[in-house]
């Protein structure tokens, strides 16, 4: 498993790794995660080590798993589409929330980022600056959206769609229209409207469960 050696003793940045490695999908579901190769990795005990795999059970990434221990997490396509119907509701108040809190005027370099830089991106396939870009966006409007209740709930729920949303914009044709409906909700935020934002909003993730739905069994 391809987790980086500089973790060392410290819990957060051994926690990020091996979070980035499921979400990325460079450890699959249904991975093991053997806790004496991991915990020699990073050099930690294994009882520091089973603190982030409990972590990350909870955050529903890992389960445990009778008789392998614990392995990466495998949702259903019913369950990923549950947490897509609670994302709907949660990124459309977060989109809210960040147009009514910040000025139209901040959000003009987002704007600009999803214009030529990541329409680059997206001739070129390049699914991985993508989806960095996106980070940025996701980030940006829930510190501008300023609740932190909002903020924990929905990170989990992103974490959950991350890694079959990342096979999907690679098997599909879906970045393009991703790329578009982005587009559409930053210019209602640069607007200041807070109403056509959350509608934009909700109705992006609608389209991204749908296309999921439709491709579930190829992904999944």
């Amino acid at each position: 498993m391809p987790l980086p050696d500089s973790a060392g003793r410290d819990f957060p940045a051994m926690l990020a790794a091996l979070r980035a490695s499921i979400l990325s999908g460079e450890t699959p579901p249904g991975a093991p995660l053997r806790e004496q190769a991991l915990a020699e990795r990073f050099g930690v005990s294994r009882a520091r080590l089973r603190e982030a795999l409990a972590a990350l059970e909870q955050a529903g990434l890992v389960e445990r798993v009778a008789n392998r221990g614990a392995v990466v997490r495998r949702s259903s396509a019913v369950e990923l589409l549950h947490v897509f119907t609670v994302r709907e509701a949660l990124e459309g108040l977060s989109a809210r929330l960040a147009t009514e809190n910040a000025a139209p005027a901040a959000w003009q370099d987002l704007v600009e980022l999803f214009g030529p830089p990541t329409a680059a991106l997206v001739v070129a396939g390049d699914v991985a600056g993508y989806l960095r870009h996106l980070e940025t966006l996701r980030r940006r409007t829930l510190e501008a959206a300023a609740n932190p209740v909002l903020a924990a709930s929905l990170q989990p729920l992103l974490d959950r769609t991350s890694p079959v949303m990342r096979r999907l914009l690679l098997a599909t044709d879906r970045l393009q229209r991703a790329l578009d409906e982005h587009r559409a909700v930053l210019a209602a935020m640069r607007a200041g409207d807070a109403e056509a934002a959350e509608r934009l909003k909700r109705a992006q993730v609608r389209s991204a469960r749908a296309d999921f739905e439709r491709y579930s069994s190829f992904i999944l």
